[in-house]
C-alpha cells in the first residue's frame, strides 16, 4: 500500500474515531420520575438528585465556616485600591469618571471570616433583630458578600436587590418584604433618601461607603433612619461579640427580587438547602476546580448566578477578586487610559459572563482585527480558520506545535484582553450563540460550561461539560436536578416527536425553590409536588433533548405570537439568530396579530455602521443622524436578511421593516434587566409610536 495513501488514510479514521467518541457519549440517561406524564433525564453520574457535597454541611453558612477554617491563611476577598477620580471631557463636550486604581489588596479567609463574625455581631448591636428582614442593594463588591454572610450566622433572610432597579420596584420590593435593616453603597443610599416618605419599615441603613460619614445634607435627610458606615458596625460588632445563632437547611436564606421582564419583580424564596444543592452540583462540573484557581467577580450578587457563583469558589479555597463591567478591560469606559482594567490586574483563571458581555468581547476583537486589516487580518483569519476546523472534530485543522504556534502569535494578546490565563468560562442568563462560542473557545483557548437554570431553581437546571465542543445546547442535567419534558399541544411540541422528544421544561430537584412571596396564587401556578415529594418548576421555555441526554432550549411559550395568517413566530430564537448581524448591539422583534409581517427595533452598533459609512463616503451630523439616514435603515435590514436565512428562518420571520435607534439599552434605562434581558412590555410602551409607524409606513 503506498505510503501517500496511509498518510491520508490514518487523519481520516483518527477524525471518524474522534467524532464517533463524542458523539457516543451518554451525558444524560432516562430518569423514572413521578409527577405529570412526561420525557426525563438525570445526571448520567448519579442516580438521584445530590443535596450536599460535604458531609455534615446543610447551610451555606456551615459551608463557608468550614472553608474559613480549611484555608485560614489563603488569600480570599481582593478589592483594588481607588488612587483617583478624573473627569474628562469627550470630544462633543460630555463630561465622563474615569478612575485610576492600582493593585489589588486582599483579605485571607481567617480575616473575611472574622470580618463576617464582627459584622453578625455589629447587627445585633445596632437593634438588628433575627425576624426581622435585611436588604442588600449595591453594586457587586466585597462588603456585599461579607454582609451576606454576616447575615447567615445570624440566620437573618436576605432580601437582594438589583442596584439598577426603578423607583417604583425598588418600593414594592422594600415594602413587601417589611424590611428593616439597608446595607447599600453611597450611591444607592441617595435613591433611598429620594423615595425615604414612600419606604414603610425601613429603621437603619448601613453605608458601605466611609466617606458617607462626612456628608451632613445626606445624613440631616435620612434623620428619621440610623445611618451608620459598614466599618463602624464592623467596630460595634468586634467590640461587642455576640454568639452565633446558625440557620437550617429549610430556612429561608435569600428572598431575591428578580428585575423581570413584565410588571413589578417578584420576590423568589430560597432556602439554604435550595442554593447549597446548586453550589455541590456545580462542584462536579468545573475541572480540578481547586485553592490554585483566582475568580473574575463583575456580575451583580442579586443574581442567582453570580451569588452561586461565588459560594462555590469559596467552598474550595479559591480567590476572587472583585471588579465591575466597567472597569473590566484597559479600554473599559471607566478605566483612565494608561491603567490597567481588572481582569489584567488579576490575571484570573475563572470567570463568570452573561452572553452579552462575551458578544462584546467577540465583536471588540474583530472590529479591531478588521481596522488593523492587512496581513495582522489575513494570519488572525487563517488562524481562526484552521483552529475552527480542529475544534469542530477535523483531524486536518492546527493541532500540536501548529496549534501552540497560533496561540503564541496571533491569539496571546486576544488572551490578554481577560488577564491571559483563563481557563474555563460558564455562561448564563440567555442562550449564547453559536458563533460566540466557538469565537471564546478558540481566541480564548478555554471551554464554556453554557448553563441552563432559572432564579426559581438556584440558577440549577442543566450544565455543558468542559468537553462538550458542541453548540446550540445547554448541556445535560446537574447532578442535583432532573429535566423533564411535557407535551404542550398548542405549540405543536410534544415528547412523542422524531427525532427528539420535545416539550415544555420542567425542572425539579432539591434546587427548586419555595416560591413567590407573598404570591401564593403564582406560586401555585408554576411550582408542583409530585407523589413521590419532588418538587417541580415549570419554566415555560421549550427544549428538545438530543441522544446524548443535553437539552437544547428552543422556543419559549410567552414569545410565541401568532400573525394574521396563522403562522407562529418565536421572538426569541428570532432575535437569537438575527443578532450576530455586525451591525446589531441589540434587537426586538415585533409581531401584531392583525397584520402579516414582523418588524423590528434595532440598536445600531456604532462603530460597525460609523466604519461601514466611511467606506461609502456618506456623510453625517452624528450617529444619530446616521441611524435615520435610508441608505443606513437598507443595509441593516439587508445584513438581518441575510443572517436570517444563514440560520434558516422562515421569510416571515424575518422583519419586513426596521426602526434604528442610536442609544443604548442597558439597566439604567430600565429597557433591559440587569442580566440584559429584554424588558419586552417597557419597550413596547416606550417605543409605541415608532412601531405604529412602521406598521402604517
Amino acid at each position: 500500500m503506498s505510503p501517500y495513501f496511509i498518510g491520508l488514510l490514518v487523519p481520516l479514521v483518527f477524525t471518524l474515531l474522534l467524532r464517533n467518541s463524542k458523539n457516543g457519549k451518554k451525558r444524560g440517561l432516562l430518569a423514572d420520575v413521578g409527577g405529570e406524564p412526561g420525557y426525563a433525564i438525570r445526571n448520567y453520574r448519579f442516580t438521584s438528585p445530590v443535596m450536599t457535597a460535604w458531609e455534615g454541611i446543610s447551610t451555606l453558612a456551615d459551608l463557608f465556616e468550614q472553608s474559613c477554617n480549611q484555608h485560614r491563611s489563603k488569600r480570599f476577598l481582593g478589592t483594588r485600591k481607588l488612587i483617583s477620580r478624573e473627569m474628562e471631557k469627550s470630544e462633543d463636550g460630555r463630561s465622563f469618571e474615569k478612575l485610576h486604581l492600582g493593585e489589588y489588596e486582599w483579605l485571607s479567609y481567617g480575616e473575611a471570616f472574622e470580618a463576617v463574625c464582627n459584622f453578625a455581631s455589629g447587627l445585633v448591636h445596632i437593634g438588628h433583630k433575627r425576624e426581622e428582614r435585611v436588604a442588600i442593594f449595591a453594586d457587586t463588591r466585597e462588603e456585599w458578600f461579607i454582609a451576606l454572610q454576616g447575615c447567615f450566622r445570624r440566620n437573618v433572610t436576605v432580601v437582594t436587590i438589583y442596584a439598577s432597579l426603578g423607583e417604583e420596584a425598588l418600593c414594592h420590593s422594600l415594602n413587601e418584604t417589611e424590611v428593616t435593616t439597608v446595607i447599600c453603597a453611597n450611591k444607592e443610599l441617595k435613591k433611598l433618601l429620594d423615595i425615604s416618605g414612600q419606604l414603610d419599615t425601613v429603621k437603619r441603613i448601613v453605608c458601605m461607603d466611609n466617606e458617607m460619614s462626612s456628608n451632613g445634607s445626606l445624613i440631616e435627610r435620612g434623620s428619621s433612619w440610623t445611618i451608620t458606615s459598614f466599618s463602624e458596625v464592623e467596630r460595634l460588632g468586634q467590640e461587642n461579640p455576640t454568639e452565633a445563632d446558625l440557620p437550617l437547611s429549610a430556612d429561608i436564606a435569600v428572598i431575591m427580587y428578580t428585575s423581570g421582564s413584565t410588571g413589578l419583580p417578584k420576590g423568589v424564596m430560597m432556602t439554604h438547602g435550595n442554593v447549597l444543592a446548586t453550589v455541590s452540583a456545580v462542584m462536579t462540573i468545573v475541572p480540578e476546580l481547586g485553592n490554585k484557581d483566582v475568580y473574575l467577580a463583575y456580575l451583580p450578587l442579586a443574581h442567582i448566578l453570580e451569588l452561586a457563583a461565588e459560594n462555590v469558589i469559596a467552598a474550595v479555597g479559591s480567590s476572587i477578586g472583585y471588579g465591575s463591567p466597567l472597569t473590566l478591560t484597559d479600554t473599559s469606559n471607566k478605566i483612565k487610559r494608561g491603567t490597567k482594567g481588572d481582569a489584567s490586574m488579576l490575571r484570573p483563571t475563572l470567570m463568570t459572563a452573561v452572553p452579552a458581555i462575551l458578544d462584546r468581547v467577540r465583536d471588540g476583537v474583530l472590529k479591531k482585527v478588521d481596522a488593523t486589516g492587512g496581513l495582522s487580518k489575513r494570519l488572525f483569519d487563517l488562524a481562526y480558520a484552521r483552529r475552527f476546523s480542529a475544534i469542530n472534530g477535523s483531524w486536518f485543522g492546527a493541532w500540536g506545535l501548529e496549534r501552540h504556534l497560533w496561540n503564541f502569535f496571533v491569539f496571546r494578546k486576544v488572551r490578554a484582553i481577560l488577564g491571559g490565563h483563563i481557563r474555563f468560562v460558564l455562561s448564563g442568563g440567555a442562550p449564547l450563540s453559536g458563533d460566540t462560542q466557538r469565537f471564546i473557545n478558540i481566541c480564548l483557548g478555554a471551554p464554556i460550561g453554557q448553563g441552563y437554570g432559572l432564579t426559581e431553581t438556584c440558577a440549577g437546571g442543566t450544565f455543558s461539560e468542559y468537553d462538550d465542543t458542541s453548540v446550540g445546547r445547554v448541556g445535560a442535567p446537574l447532578p442535583c436536578s432532573f429535566i423533564k419534558l411535557i407535551d404542550w399541544p398548542e405549540g405543536g411540541y410534544l415528547i412523542m416527536d422524531s427525532p427528539k422528544p420535545r416539550g415544555e421544561i420542567l425542572i425539579g430537584g432539591p434546587n427548586v425553590t419555595v416560591g413567590y412571596f407573598k404570591n401564593e396564587e403564582k406560586t401555585k401556578e408554576v411550582y408542583k409536588v409530585d407523589e413521590r415529594g419532588m418538587r417541580w418548576f415549570y419554566t415555560g421555555d421549550i427544549g428538545q433533548f438530543h441522544s446524548d441526554g443535553c437539552l437544547e432550549i428552543i422556543d419559549r411559550k410567552k414569545d410565541i405570537v401568532k400573525l394574521q395568517h396563522g403562522e407562529y413566530v418565536s421572538l426569541g430564537k428570532v432575535e437569537a439568530a438575527l443578532i450576530v448581524s455586525p451591525y446589531v448591539e441589540n434587537i426586538m422583534l415585533h409581531a401584531d396579530p392583525f397584520h402579516s409581517y414582523c418588524v423590528a427595533l434595532v440598536v445600531a452598533s456604532q462603530s460597525a455602521l460609523e466604519g461601514w459609512a466611511s467606506k461609502q463616503g456618506i456623510a453625517f451630523v452624528d450617529f444619530a443622524d446616521l441611524c435615520q439616514k435610508k441608505e443606513t435603515v437598507t443595509e441593516v435590514l439587508a445584513s438581518l436578511v441575510k443572517a436570517g436565512k444563514q440560520a434558516r428562518l422562515e421569510k416571515l420571520e424575518i422583519p419586513a421593516k426596521i426602526k434604528l435607534l442610536s442609544e443604548p439599552w442597558t439597566p439604567e434605562s430600565g429597557l433591559v434587566t440587569a442580566a440584559l434581558k429584554l424588558k419586552r412590555e417597557v419597550i413596547r410602551k416606550t417605543f409605541s409610536e415608532d412601531l405604529a409607524q412602521l406598521y402604517r409606513s
